[in-house]
């Protein structure tokens, strides 16, 4: 059964570390919900109450747009192997920019990616865990390398030019502000 919590458990910590697929979850007041998968070793517990993850060049840039306007946001975890277990990570979440000052600071803790445009800093309120007995076993074959290729072919400017074209907005027209701070 189910059960919640006020903070991440230990034992949730490292079933989290474990883990090479996640999922986010946000919503403007009004608009689309996004639901994204994210991997790429992207993601750092900081402490039982504070989770960050590093978000990489996409096609679209939902999650800015949404967490600026609306700042909850949801995380979720599935146990493909193992005992099922489904965790979620509910809290208020910040979007930090390259130009931001908390930048290279929260930047340090991952290993540099190529194309990492935004840092999600997750203030976490609510742990919730799940059965997952209906989540099939799936096995973790390794990392597809398309996306670093494309932003290592890109190079800087290039994807500078990328986030001028294609990130500025979300598909509802909210503004993601990942190449001019939010007035």
């Amino acid at each position: 059964m189910g059960q919640r919590y006020g903070e991440i458990p230990a034992r949730m910590v490292d079933f989290i570390g474990h883990q090479k697929l996640f999922f986010v979850a946000t919503a403007a007041a009004d608009g689309r919900i996004n639901l994204s998968p994210k991997g790429m070793d992207s993601l750092r517990v900081l402490d039982e109450r504070r989770v960050i993850w590093l978000n990489v060049t996409g096609s679209g840039n939902e999650t800015a747009a949404h967490v600026q306007e609306l700042p909850r946001m949801t995380l979720m975890f599935c146990a493909f192997e193992g005992n099922p277990m489904i965790l979620r990570l509910y809290g208020t979440a910040r979007v930090i920019h390259t130009y931001d000052a908390e930048w290279e600071t929260l930047y340090s803790h991952f290993n540099p990616l190529p194309g990492a445009r935004q840092i999600f800093d997750l203030a976490v309120d609510l742990v919730q865990t799940s059965c997952g007995m209906a989540v099939p076993f799936l096995d973790y074959v390794g990392e597809r390398e398309q996306l670093l290729d494309w932003t290592e072919k890109k190079g800087e400017a290039g994807i500078r030019d990328y986030w001028q074209e294609r990130n500025q907005q979300s598909l509802d027209g909210k503004p993601t502000h990942i190449l001019v701070p939010q007035s």
